[in-house]
Parts: C-alpha cells; structure tokens; sequence
C-alpha cells in the first residue's frame, strides 16, 4: 500500500491582532505508515461533503468509482456488510488524494499513472525495505523492485489477488478508478466483515496499512465523509435557529475566500492568509463571513473575525464537550482551547455532530463533522 501524507495547515478567517491571527482553518494531521516502510510524502488536501452525499472535493467521476463498487462488492464478496462510499473514500484520500491532479477518463482510466516510491531499500523517501518485483513491470512499471500502483496504492503482488473488472473492459487495472475502488472494497471486505461494527471496520483498515496512525487517519476521514453524507434533520428545528441554519445551508458550494463574504453576502476577498492564498477574485466565505451573513437574517451583527465572535452571546465552555451544542450555535477552535485570543475558526452548529463549514481556501462552504477541525474551543448561543 501507500505511505504517509502529512500536513498541518492554519488560514486565517482575516486580520492579524497582535500578532494572533484569527486564523480558518486547519487541516487534520494526516500521518499514514506504509505495512512495509515509512515514507514521507508531499502535502495533503483536505476532504469534506458540499451537501447531500456530493463530496466538494472528490472528482465527480472517482466519486462515481467509488459508488459502483459498492454496488458490486457483494457480487464477489457475498456476506461482506456495511459497505460503503465513505469508506472507500477515506482510504482513497489519504492514498492518493482522491487521484487529484490527474485526468479520470469517462471509462475510469488515469493518466498519468499514479506511482508509489520504488522499494528498493535505497533510503529514497524513507525506503528502506527492499521488495522484490512480482510482475515484471506490468503494473509498476518496473521490474527492479515493487512499488505501490493506482488511486488505492496497491502493491502488485495485492493486486493479484483482489484485482476485479468493474468496468467492462475484461481488464483488472489498479490504474483504473473503477476497478482499483472495487479491488479495495473487496480487500476491505476480507472473506465477509460486518463493517458496520467498528472493531471489523478498523481490522479492514489495519489489514490494509498495517498502522494504527494510519488506521486513526483513515477513520477520520470516513467520519468526516459519513456525517456530511446527509442533509441534516431539522424537522424540529424552528424559529430564528431555523432561519439562521436555513441561510448557511444554502451557501453549501459556495467557493471559499480569504476576507469573504459579510453579513450581506458573499464577496471577493482579499490578499493573503498565512499561507499565502488570496481571496482576491474569489467571491464566496471565510468562516467568519459566513457566520455574519447567517446571523444577519435574524438581525443579528457579529464582529468580523471569530475570535471577537466568540464574545458575542453566551458561551458554552470547551470542557462541557460538543454535546453540549445546540442547533445554532457558533462552535469555535482554537490553537491554544482556553485562550480565546487564540481562535482560528468558527463554523454553525446544526446538530447530529455536524456543522455548516467553510474551512479553509481551495475548499467550498460544506457540511462537516464538529471534529473535523483541530482543538475545539466551544461554542457562543446567541439565540
């Protein structure tokens, strides 16, 4: 399988005080160990759902891959349960970034090929155990040693073993986005696991990168996907709540922006985040802006970074936990929870563990699980 992809981000909503940037958003740690070496790789993108099942940043047609190979998993695997999209695209995500990057033709080909470091034990990017070639090149291109194929990394000699068709061509190619995600649902199925049960679910996991980091990673991401899968229940939601959370649905898709949006709506931003990404030409939502446009339906005005948003209201402390968040409420985060000034970002809680969200640029404005960003700092209940 894949090796590791690490990245620790931090964007600012905007402004910089004393030196404190009241900073939207982070990413969370990714850190997957190979089962055979450990590599350290370049940045990882961050994952999350726009609305309704649609992932803002999954490629529509890998997306699509993953969906039909839930549908055929059982065809292969038949008391295999619990299957499903999420699952396969946390793996892909830290894999491969959901083969970002790439062209994902019609038929599910990838191009280019996507290739792991060669184990040869040179060292190279943390290499150090040497694997010899199981298939003449066929699928890793070479036949010096293996290296890890596909939007799922796997190594050859896995492949052999769980290789399907899936889409008609009467070719198993890792290098294909179809048949590689229905090679890796068949792997994650073993000969049958209820993956409905968590304990099977992270044996699937450690199965297929033999790591807890990784394992920890992995389930991250699927939790992610899986609470922003659906829209939220709000039949008993009501009043000025509804109102408020009604309004930031509806900007879910909406591109972020460094600066953006106000209690009027979206708008350009400006330049630069910590990072250095503009907002400049980008009109949509920073974090905070969104928060100001949501809480202006109901004649509500919010400072403009979320740090001073924090003081607004009354607020729920971070030891209480998120179960005690109501619909409604601002949840906040911060680089140091206890410390106010430290804020980087605030989203709008809408209940079941998930938040309306704008994280951070190169993203939309999506729903998210509440621990889909890092030290959780509470939240304010301004209505």
């Amino acid at each position: 399988m894949s090796a590791s992809r690490r990245r620790l981000g931090r964007w600012g909503c905007v402004v910089v005080l004393l030196l404190l940037a009241a900073v939207c958003c982070a990413a969370p740690v990714s850190n997957a160990i190979s089962a055979y070496v450990t590599l350290k790789t370049g940045a990882q993108e961050d994952g999350g759902i726009a609305e309704g099942g649609s992932a803002a940043d999954i490629p529509p047609r890998m997306q699509t891959a993953y969906k039909k190979a839930v549908q055929q998993v059982g065809k292969h695997v038949p008391k295999c349960r619990g299957m499903r999209w999420p699952l396969l695209a946390g793996i892909a995500k830290v894999e491969s970034n959901h083969a970002i990057g790439r062209t994902i033709a019609t038929n599910g080909d990838i191009t280019p090929k996507i290739y792991g470091v060669l184990l040869n034990g040179s060292g190279q990017g943390g290499n150090t155990t040497a694997l010899t070639d199981t298939d003449n090149g066929r699928w890793d291109g070479t036949s010096s040693a293996e290296r890890a194929v596909g939007p799922f990394q796997f190594l050859p000699s896995t492949w052999e073993g769980v290789g399907k068709d899936a889409n008609g061509d009467k070719t198993a190619d890792p290098h294909n986005a179809d048949d590689a995600a229905l090679g890796a649902a068949i792997y994650l199925c073993g000969n049958g696991r209820d993956l409905t049960k968590r304990s099977q679910l992270k044996a699937a996991i450690f199965q297929y990168n033999r790591s807890q980091e990784y394992v920890a990673n992995v389930l991250g991401w699927i939790d992610q996907y899986t609470a922003a899968a659906k829209n939220p229940d709000l039949k008993n939601v009501t009043g000025r709540v509804r109102t408020v959370l009604d309004a930031a649905l509806s900007q879910r898709g909406v591109p972020y922006s460094w600066g953006g949006g106000n209690a009027n709506g979206k708008s350009t931003g400006i330049c630069c985040s910590p990072s250095g990404k503009s907002g400049v030409g980008i009109k949509g939502f920073d974090c905070s802006g969104l928060a100001q446009y949501a809480y202006a339906r109901v004649g509500i005005s919010l400072p403009r970074v979320a740090a001073a948003q924090a003081g607004v209201g009354k607020r729920i402390p971070a030891g209480l936990g998120t179960s005690a968040l109501k619909a409604g409420d601002l949840v906040f985060y911060a680089n140091a929870p206890g410390r106010d000034a430290t804020i980087y970002h605030v989203g709008i809680y809408v209940g079941g563990g998930k938040m309306v969200n704008a994280p951070r640029p190169g993203t939309v404005v999506r729903l998210d699980s509440v621990n889909a960003m890092s030290g959780f700092a509470g939240g304010a209940r301004l209505l």
